[in-house]
């Protein structure tokens, strides 16, 4: 599933039809949109996940969702769910959900919660955390209405970079780590965008789909967890869990680092020179 930072880029990429006259709409989509050729599109915004082609008052909604994928003037062997033909080219996209919003954006999406938009509001975010304190953290990076345009593989990098395991419950993360996990949600995502422009996205991965914990050199976890049932990839040493007390992986049998309770100081007196040792 495309996350925040590849919407953006198909967003730049498609620039070129912006205020171009739609001349064909076809695809396999079983929503209406003929009315719409002929139309000038106006603009392509994205909020999260969602790829949004605007019209005037109108807007064509893509989701990717777990297999989606786009071609830009090319086309695959599959038919596509929704194929727009303009003067200079076509845009084709595949396996996605399309839906026709009417009405202003503005009033439909809270820009403030897209991690990747000029408006994000980190304030707004925590809010909302504090509000879910028996969450696990790995659901909440990947809550939409939190975290828009956050991803699993955002999720992992993220939680490995700030030392929080991810079956930590959200309210008993310590003020800095809660800090640390909501700017790294957005710092990670600009740094996912340019590695992923620059092709060298996968390189720079230290948890996702990894087997070994550059820091610690054992072995890292890899378990479907949360109410999202998504892949976690985790080093149970480095790693600290808050809340939720678990004190050994039945698998690697490694012991499982947790927070003490009144221990949170030494905690993050130990995660400051962790991270003062990797950078």
């Amino acid at each position: 599933m495309p996350e925040g930072p590849s919407i953006v880029i198909l967003k730049e990429a498609v620039s070129e039809f912006k205020n171009k006259k739609v001349i064909g709409i076809s695809g396999n989509t079983k929503i209406e949109l003929s009315h719409l050729e002929g139309k000038k599109l106006i603009d392509f915004k994205s909020w999260g996940k969602h790829f949004l082609i605007c019209f005037k008052n109108e807007t064509i909604r893509i989701h990717f969702m777990l297999f989606g994928s786009y071609r830009i003037n090319e086309k695959k062997d599959a038919k596509p769910r929704l194929s727009l033909s303009f003067e200079n080219g076509e845009l084709n996209f595949y396996a996605c959900s399309v839906k026709l919003i009417e009405g202003q954006l503005d009033e439909i999406y809270d820009w403030s919660a897209d991690v990747m938009n000029d408006d994000w509001d980190p304030a707004k975010a925590k809010k909302k955390l504090r509000t879910t304190s028996e969450m696990l953290v790995c659901d909440a990076l990947l809550d939409q209405n939190i975290f828009a345009g956050v991803g699993n593989i955002i999720k992992n990098e993220v939680l490995f970079r700030i030392y929080v395991h991810p079956e930590s419950n959200v309210g008993k993360l310590p003020p800095k780590q809660l800090n640390a996990l909501i700017k790294e949600a957005r710092n990670y995502s600009f740094d996912f965008l340019e590695w992923k422009k620059q092709y060298v996205l996968k390189k720079h991965w230290l948890a996702h789909t990894k087997k070994t914990c550059p820091r610690c050199k054992i072995p890292l976890v890899k378990e479907y967890l949360g109410k999202t049932n998504r892949r976690s990839f985790f080093c149970n040493s480095c790693q600290i869990l808050y809340g939720n007390a678990k004190k050994q992986d039945p698998r690697t049998k490694i012991p499982v680092r947790t927070a003490r309770p009144g221990g949170q100081k030494k905690e993050e007196k130990i995660i400051r020179k962790k991270n003062k040792k990797a950078r």
